[in-house]
């Protein structure tokens, strides 16, 4: 049976286009469902307060660092959404006083302008705003080296990094189109107009220019720039599957305000089950070894009628 179109954009492929049977399934979970999720591979976690929802974030961080020697340089993929727990980051590594000469940093994604990453000048760029809630708040004496800082601008050295330091976990947060980093559904076009890649052809993407789903653009200027779909980029570079993969652990945090309570059920109940499809890309993490979901409990919400 073919797939409907999106309501959302219908030239492009996302969840819209899923069976309504796993849609209905997502809206009837409770909190305490969420919970039950957990199977080996795949832990769900509930804060109750912000405080330990992005304390816990940002000492994912100093955990990853720790594990930096010498011998075996390691670190973390961070996100730009959640930027919370970025300056908590430089505060604890101030505070404990952690050497990061052999810690690794690397970007998630960067907006593409004009055909090339956004440089740091420009006032939307991620690398720009990591460095400024985080990297240029730690002591002089404490910071990593610039070459340990790694950001996807185009080079292939970015992707090949993955192979030479140990990538302890990739961390970010989830979009609206329920996309880690800019990882988006495809354009609903050439050999995928009619049905959309496989999870085995999406996991072969690597780090990439790519073009923005509409849904991402609105998020992005909601979350970003006050509702000015204007000021947003529709291009990307991202971090792809094929280096997600490297990472030991993928950890998702869910604040609230990038993506909503039903989106927030969706992706947790398709990788509980394994139900991986490419319409949602997050649900291909149904696939790797250690994933975890944290919430925090007020954002939770409920999937149900309210007029506002």
């Amino acid at each position: 049976m073919p797939r409907p179109l999106s309501k959302l954009a219908p030239a492009w492929w996302d969840y819209t286009t899923l069976d309504k049977d796993i849609l209905e399934d997502a809206a009837r979970l409770k909190p305490k469902d969420l919970l039950q999720l957990s199977r080996p591979g795949f832990t769900v976690r509930i804060y109750d307060t912000q405080e330990e929802f992005y304390t816990a974030e940002a000492l994912e961080y100093i955990e990853a660092w720790r594990q930096a020697t010498p011998d075996n340089p390691a670190g973390i993929c961070g996100p730009i959404g959640p930027t919370e727990q970025l300056p908590l980051v430089a505060r604890i590594v101030n505070a404990i006083g952690l050497n990061l000469a052999h810690a690794h940093f690397w970007g998630m994604d960067e907006w593409v302008i004009n055909g090339k990453a956004a440089p740091e000048s420009h006032p939307l760029s991620f690398a720009r705003c990591d460095k400024a809630l985080c990297f240029n708040r730690i002591a002089r004496d404490l910071r990593m080296p610039a070459q340990n800082l790694h950001f996807p601008t185009g080079s292939a050295d970015y992707s090949r990094s993955y192979d030479a330091v140990r990538c302890v976990l990739m961390q970010g947060g989830q979009g609206e189109i329920k996309h880690w980093a800019f990882n988006d559904p495809l354009p609903r076009e050439g050999r995928y107009k009619h049905q959309p890649p496989t999870p085995a052809e999406y996991r072969q993407l690597k780090t990439r220019r790519v073009k923005l789903h509409p849904v991402t653009i609105t998020q992005n200027a909601r979350t970003s720039g006050g509702g000015n779909v204007s000021l947003v980029p529709t291009e990307a570079m991202t971090v792809g599957p094929q280096e997600t993969w490297k990472a030991g652990k993928v950890s998702i945090w869910h604040p609230g305000h990038h993506d909503n309570p039903f989106g927030m059920r969706l992706t947790a109940l398709m990788i509980s089950k394994r139900l991986a499809d490419a319409v949602v890309p997050m649900s291909l993490l149904a696939d790797h070894p250690n994933v975890q979901f944290s919430y925090l409990r007020p954002a939770i919400g409920s999937v149900a009628v309210e007029m506002h």
